[in-house]
């Protein structure tokens, strides 16, 4: 019998609190801290939306893809695979301004000749908002990561199961609704969280879209008053609140689910 594992205290954790309770506590007691605190947190809801948005998204997505990706007919697995193989290997910030200043443009000039032959209003390309042009990118980016978590998890679920349920009479639908699915959330929640942090971290590359995030305000800030050292303690800071925060609750519900399981 293994014996259980002795939990440690977590000494990190003490030292980033007291860290980030001296880093907050000089935001309210100097001006200089407290004006750069209320400008960045201006900027927190931008980043929640882009990451809230952009991680189901890419999520749906990458669902969609895994199970192409295991499909019986070669056209669509080889498609899949193409996509995932592509995204993959386009850096992020790349394909953002890809996005941004070729895909959306292509789109619009599209829908405005398809428009125009049907009489409907067209677009121009100040009409998509870069906001939404980032969420897009960050969508096709990292839905094909998740592609590949979701992938190995389905494949992760004994195939005796599945074939268990459909002697059973239950169809391909709930035989994955049913059987497969709760399964392979399990296996794939740890990844899935690890994405889901590093998208709250990438998402600060969308300020290279002028998209007003906390990057991008702490940039602006910064080039305004020239006081880089506090301005950019005070955007990292707020990055490793959120991602420490988000981390915490993944590994508390982590192990809930393991205690159910």
């Amino acid at each position: 019998m293994t014996p259980p594992v002795k939990k440690e205290f977590p000494w990190w954790l003490l030292v980033l609190a007291v860290a980030g309770t001296y880093a907050f506590w000089r935001a309210l007691t100097s001006d200089l801290h407290a004006q750069v605190l209320a400008t960045l947190s201006k900027g927190i809801w931008i980043t929640v939306l882009v990451t809230g948005v952009a991680f189901v998204s890419a999520c749906v997505l990458g669902l969609g893809l895994a199970l192409a990706g295991l499909s019986k007919v070669t056209l669509i697995r080889q498609a899949a695979r193409l996509y995932i193989e592509v995204m993959r290997g386009i850096p992020i910030i790349v394909l953002l301004l890809y996005v941004a200043f070729v895909g959306v443009p292509l789109l619009v000039a599209g829908w405005t000749a398809l428009a125009g032959s049907l009489g409907l209003p067209g677009l121009t390309t100040r009409d998509v908002p870069f906001l939404w042009r980032a969420i897009a990118a960050l969508t096709l980016a990292y839905s094909a990561f998740l592609a590949e978590v979701f992938r190995a998890g389905i494949m992760s679920v004994d195939a005796g199961q599945t074939e268990a349920a459909k002697a059973l009479g239950l169809s391909a639908a709930q035989r994955f609704r049913l059987i497969v699915l709760p399964q392979a959330f399990r296996t794939v929640l740890p990844p899935l969280g690890n994405d889901f942090v590093a998208m709250v971290k990438d998402s600060s590359l969308v300020s290279v879209l002028g998209v007003t995030d906390v990057t991008q305000l702490g940039k602006v800030t910064a080039a305004g008053n020239f006081r880089y050292f506090e301005t950019y303690n005070m955007v990292a800071l707020i990055y490793l609140t959120m991602t420490v925060i988000l981390s915490l609750l993944l590994r508390r519900l982590e192990a809930r689910l393991r205690r159910k399981g």
